[in-house]
């Protein structure tokens, strides 16, 4: 087996140099996926003010997303957003314009911004490529895994298993894509990580419509389970681990759920804002019907 095979000196040091390569990859990857899920508490203060709540209410809407509160075809009015973060129509536009951007929204010419719809058919190739994909990290990663990098591995486990205790939806989503970057990083190969940064981005979106909350323990057990073969230099396992991961993670998607009939302002967990129509004195015609019926 390709794994078992010792490692001479001139393959350690390609192994060096091309997780070195992979290793800036991995940085901007992990970046991108962090202005994804970055919890709200991440330090802003080198931002401008107006950049400041542009970030607020992108990052507001991805945690309604991952905390199963905003659906699938959700409406996102902007009047609505501009009154719920007291900004003006020129800051929504450019937030939504950024969740579009990142498969989050969709726009609607003339009808606005919905939370995004993958379609069955989207689902079931986005994972199809991204278990090709793996299964070819997993074992590169595999054939030039350290100890040092099993310690890191390790972790990310105990920092899951945190997240999970604490019930920190968000937290807990972008450790998981986490998990996966820092094995595909062990393989050494900035393209394929490349490739795989793509798809856990838009499998992100697909679990955190989709999947039904309560099963954070489970993926947190089938991440160890892997790094349990890595750990044993077992390729066919840490493969064979990997693809059952991901195809009952698939099996957990439920394209089928329901919308709520929820305000926007508690799908998005803020404090419900009268409009200004709830707060316009009656009309005319209204005070007289009033007064007819007294």
């Amino acid at each position: 087996m390709a794994a078992d095979k010792p490692l001479t000196p001139s393959r350690r040091a390609a192994g060096k140099s091309a997780r070195s390569a992979a290793a800036a990859s991995a940085h901007d990857t992990e970046s991108r996926l962090l202005s994804l899920h970055a919890p709200a508490a991440q330090d802003l203060s080198e931002q401008s003010a107006e950049t400041r709540i542009e970030t607020h209410i992108y990052r507001t809407i991805v945690d309604g997303v991952l905390g199963h509160r905003l659906t699938p075809g959700t409406k996102l009015p902007e009047p609505e957003l501009c009154q719920l973060f007291d900004v003006g129509r020129a800051v929504v536009r450019r937030v939504l314009e950024r969740l579009a951007h990142d498969g989050i929204v969709t726009l609607r010419p003339n009808k606005g911004a919905v939370i995004a719809e993958p379609t069955p058919e989207e689902t079931r190739e986005i994972f199809e490529a991204r278990r090709a994909l793996e299964r070819a990290l997993v074992e590169l990663a595999v054939a030039n895994v350290t100890d040092d990098d099993l310690a890191m591995l390790r972790r990310q486990l105990d920092a899951e298993h945190a997240a999970m205790h604490r019930f920190d939806q968000p937290s807990w989503a972008r450790l998981a894509s986490d998990f996966h970057l820092r094995v595909a990083a062990l393989a050494g190969n900035a393209v394929l990580l490349r490739y795989l940064s793509e798809l856990i981005s838009r499998c992100s979106l697909i679990v955190g419509l989709y999947e039904p909350p309560g099963y954070a323990p489970c993926e947190h057990d089938e991440h160890t389970a892997i790094v349990e073969c890595i750990a044993r230099r077992d390729a066919t396992g840490a493969i064979a681990r990997m693809q059952s991961h991901l195809e009952e993670l698939e099996r957990r998607i439920e394209t089928t759920r329901m919308r709520g009939q929820k305000s926007l302002a508690s799908l998005l967990g803020l404090p419900e804002v009268a409009s200004p129509e709830d707060a316009a004195p009656p009309s005319a015609p209204a005070r007289r019907q009033r007064r007819e019926r007294t």
